[in-house]
């Protein structure tokens, strides 16, 4: 890809409206642009990492034996009435009356719309245990959106669900998606505390909160610093329960929580099977979910320094940038592009920065954009058939002669 035909629109200058520094390098780096308070578009990099987000959460939901599927996010507000939960939610729930009269709300989350998709199709223990799971926009009108993805009005997350016959198989697929949820985020180039959390109004008697270490993040979280355990902040107990260690308050962002529902949902809606003996079951319930635009900012939060953004290779918009110096140069553009076709064709991603640019200019930028291999072809070099690759993270710069270049950068994935 040509940096030309991208749509990369980089800012110098801090939009006013920003707040934390993921919400800042989001902004600046071309990512996504607010359309209104919590609603943001996703530009070209900016949708190519959550793909690639996206990408790494169906591996690992596959390998947990989750079937992927899409439900409506136009959800009847009777079914929330059946189980209350309209009034817990409340004001959060975006509610309109459609042309035929109906009560319809856009969803915030699916445990009512699984619960009733199951019901009617499920019967019998034999076709249990069934997990399930969707990446979808949920909609919540929030008093106070901040952060620009981390809290928003229309965003995106991965809910999974699981349906089993007893205690035992709820388990098994609660640590199945617990492990899963540790290789998903360490994929995303994240570090994670694990804390014990309030079900809230999800409801059920045990969950698992994934939350993100970020200096502007909203929830608080206790560390102790001698065992590292964490947990949920509680004011009135500082002290580790492992080690009875004062603990440390810190800010983090919730990127994932988990929740064993047991039968809060499948009672109140009668989604019932058949047990061995016969007799009607309630399914054995537990939900699983991320947010996956939030984990966008929330890899920046904990992937930057100060020049800009620094990529995990797993999340990168791109994986290699060639900045040729001088694109009025045919010998150097014609270097480049042979370079960025052979590195295509070995299956890299590879952005090509084409703008007739002074080179401060094409570097700040690239660091800014913090894709993790810089390959730069200036005048110099090319007399002296070399290029010159610099690694984002490390800052390292590796001078290498042309007809080794390729093989220098393939050593670096």
């Amino acid at each position: 890809m040509y940096w030309s035909k991208a749509f990369i629109p980089t800012l110098k200058e801090t939009p006013q409206e920003a707040e934390s520094m993921g919400h800042k390098l989001l902004l600046r780096a071309g990512l996504a642009r607010m359309l209104m308070a919590g609603a943001y578009s996703y530009l070209p990099l900016g949708l190519r990492v959550l793909e690639n987000i996206q990408k790494i959460i169906r591996q690992e939901m596959h390998t947990c034996g989750a079937s992927e599927l899409l439900l409506p996010a136009l959800q009847p507000l009777e079914l929330w009435q059946k189980t209350a939960r309209d009034k817990d939610i409340g004001e959060v729930m975006f509610k309109f009356i459609d042309r035929r009269g109906r009560n319809v709300v856009l969803g915030p989350t699916h445990e009512e719309i699984i619960t009733d998709l199951v019901k009617g199709q499920i019967s019998s223990y034999r076709q249990l245990p069934l997990v399930l799971y969707q990446i979808q926009t949920k909609f919540r009108d929030e008093i106070r959106p901040r952060f620009g993805l981390i809290r928003a009005c229309e965003f995106i997350m991965k809910d999974a669900y699981s349906f089993d016959q007893d205690e035992a198989g709820l388990n098994k697929n609660y640590q199945l998606m617990y492990e899963a949820y540790k290789r998903i985020f360490k994929r995303c180039g994240l570090t994670v505390l694990i804390t014990e959390a309030d079900s809230g109004v999800m409801g059920g008697k045990e969950s698992h909160e994934f939350m993100v270490p970020a200096a502007q993040g909203e929830d608080l979280v206790l560390v102790c610093k001698k065992c590292n355990q964490a947990k949920a902040f509680n004011a009135d107990n500082l002290l580790c329960p492992k080690c009875s260690t004062q603990m440390e308050k810190i800010n983090t962002i919730e990127v994932g929580h988990i929740f064993k529902l047991g039968t809060k949902y499948s009672q109140v809606l009668q989604a019932n099977f058949a047990n061995a003996l016969g007799e009607l079951k309630p399914m054995i319930m537990g939900c699983y979910g991320i947010g996956v635009s939030r984990l966008v900012s929330a890899i920046i939060e904990q992937n930057n320094d100060a020049e800009g953004i620094v990529w995990p290779k797993e999340i990168t918009p791109y994986q290699i940038l060639i900045l040729p110096l001088d694109v009025t140069n045919s010998q150097i553009m014609q270097e480049a592009m042979g370079l960025h076709d052979q590195l295509e064709g070995l299956g890299f991603t590879v952005l090509l920065d084409d703008r007739d640019e002074r080179a401060g200019v094409k570097f700040k930028d690239a660091d800014l954009l913090g894709i993790p291999v810089q390959v730069v072809i200036g005048r110099n070099s090319l007399a002296e058939q070399n290029i010159e690759i610099k690694v984002r993270l490390t800052k390292e710069k590796i001078i290498k002669p042309r007809q080794q270049a390729v093989e220098q950068i393939t050593s670096l994935f």
